[in-house]
């Protein structure tokens, strides 16, 4: 069994990206990383290098920004990274620069693999999600955060990027048939400085709208209001090993009163019911549970 594990990444200095960590969170479960690193305005490139590895494999590639249909551009430069994955790989392990994977996790993630390895109706590993946001303190709990993606798959040559590279399906357009593990992606993506995640979203949501759009959802020169929340919740468990020196150097502060629910009437009924059963109505599943 081989696995490689492959990323995307531009401007990772410059947005505060945790892409190092990032990697080297899924290093120890891979024979190999792919590495697409996108022409950048920071030192990316040199960044990434810097990683000590002798797994990493970086391929140099240059973003069309004309593609802001769905964020497309993030889909296509995915597919490049996936194009340099080895023949011989039997897995392929996926991993965004704002996501990390727990050590906690290696165990559950390698059994699995494992299992699946010969049945091949098994396309892709599908993981759980716990989403940050505002500081290393509060987790997202919300309708609107998505619970699960798939961040492995089988290396058949068969599979692509979907839409905006959250997720993947088969060349036909199919969804692929997943298995669901008892890992988390620890989404680090809304956990920054207000003004560096200011600067973040401007930068990432030009990859779909017009400037003015972009001044309008996000306007220049102004932090970015955590406080616009709907709900959120303490998080009482560890962080990966390779978090500690980024959450050691955090320098703002996040506070949110956890009991306050900002939820319409429609959405509060919605949130008991998926407290009490489970259920998620209406939730978008990009993939088939086996």
């Amino acid at each position: 069994m081989k696995v490689t594990g492959f990323t995307i990444v531009r401007n990772a200095i410059k947005y505060d990206y945790p892409a190092v960590e990032a990697i080297t969170s899924v290093l120890p479960l891979c024979d190999e990383f792919v590495v697409a690193v996108g022409k950048s305005e920071d030192d990316t490139l040199a960044l990434i290098q810097s990683i000590d590895s002798d797994k990493i494999r970086i391929i140099e590639t240059v973003w069309d920004d004309s593609l802001k249909t769905g964020g497309r551009v993030l889909a296509v430069e995915t597919d490049k990274a996936i194009a340099a994955i080895s023949n011989d790989t039997t897995w392929a392990f996926y991993i965004q620069c704002d996501e990390v994977v727990h050590e906690q996790y290696y165990p559950a993630i390698r059994q699995a693999m494992q299992q699946y390895e010969k049945d091949m109706a098994v396309e892709g590993l599908l993981f759980k999600y716990t989403h940050f946001y505002g500081s290393y303190n509060y987790i997202a709990d919300s309708r609107k955060w998505y619970r699960n993606e798939i961040r492995v798959f089988r290396h058949t040559k068969n599979v692509a990027s979907y839409r905006d590279a959250q997720g993947f399906r088969k060349l036909d357009n199919t969804k692929l048939h997943v298995k669901p593990i008892d890992a988390y992606i620890y989404h680090y993506g809304w956990v920054k400085p207000p003004k560096k995640m200011a600067e973040k979203i401007r930068g990432f949501i030009a990859l779909w709208h017009s400037q003015e759009e972009i001044d309008k959802i996000q306007p220049e020169n102004t932090d970015f209001d955590y406080s616009k929340i709907d709900s959120l919740r303490i998080f009482s468990g560890t962080h990966p090993s390779v978090m500690q020196k980024r959450i050691e150097a955090a320098s703002w502060n996040f506070e949110f009163n956890v009991a306050e629910k900002k939820y319409s009437t429609k959405n509060k009924i919605l949130f008991f019911i998926e407290k009490l059963t489970g259920w998620r109505i209406g939730e978008y599943k990009n993939y088939k549970v086996l």
